[in-house]
């Protein structure tokens, strides 16, 4: 058990190295040498962990997943519950989560999308996934894929340094975004105005 926590410490050691390298020098320059003297490790102790740049660019992104994925789990064990919507609130949370930490999850993608554009697959995959449980469970699907849409923009504008909004703001929007009774509203509104069938 010992031999395997330590293995894993390593691991993160390796991982947060990777960020580190990609933050101060861009992901152009992540290389396993670059990785091990940033971690202070052998080269070959990196490469027993990862045999290939890009097997740490995957671990990179796994990781966020498995750090998010056990966000939601513990979100809708608490207040997902409260939700009309829980699947939308809870990807509005997620990416609310990622603002706290923009530079591991942009470091992570922006370093998986400059090597290997395909390694984004499976957060695609994930997002349709998604997509299909925030549709299936809202009364209104399209109002709900633009509340999960402009959460993203919320995101994404953080992460780039574009977003024009205070932190205060931002949270504000958050919090609006995952306000269920104000967006049920337009929603009773929209069947209330369809015209009776003859």
């Amino acid at each position: 058990m010992e031999n395997t926590a330590r293995s894993e410490k390593t691991r993160q050691l390796i991982i947060q190295a990777a960020l580190s390298v990609i933050s101060r020098d861009g992901a152009t320059r992540l290389t396993i040498d670059a990785i091990a003297k940033e971690a202070g490790i052998s080269k070959g102790g990196v490469l027993h962990h990862f045999r290939t740049k890009q097997a740490v660019l995957i671990a990179l992104l796994d990781n966020q997943r498995t750090q998010y994925a056990k966000f939601a789990r513990d979100f809708l064990e608490n207040k997902g519950k409260e939700s009309s919507e829980p699947s939308l609130a809870t990807q509005i949370s997620i990416l609310r989560e990622a603002t706290k930490q923009p530079q591991s999850v942009a470091l992570a993608i922006l370093g998986a999308i400059s090597e290997q554009p395909s390694l984004l697959d499976g957060l695609r995959a994930a997002d349709a996934v998604n997509i299909a449980a925030i549709r299936n469970e809202s009364p209104d699907p399209e109002l709900a894929i633009l509340r999960w849409t402009a959460a993203r923009g919320l995101l994404w504008t953080s992460l780039f340094n574009m977003c024009p909004l205070t932190d205060e703001e931002r949270e504000h929007y958050f919090d609006l975004l995952l306000n269920d009774p104000r967006w049920q509203e337009p929603a009773r509104k929209k069947g209330k105005s369809k015209p009776a069938a003859k």
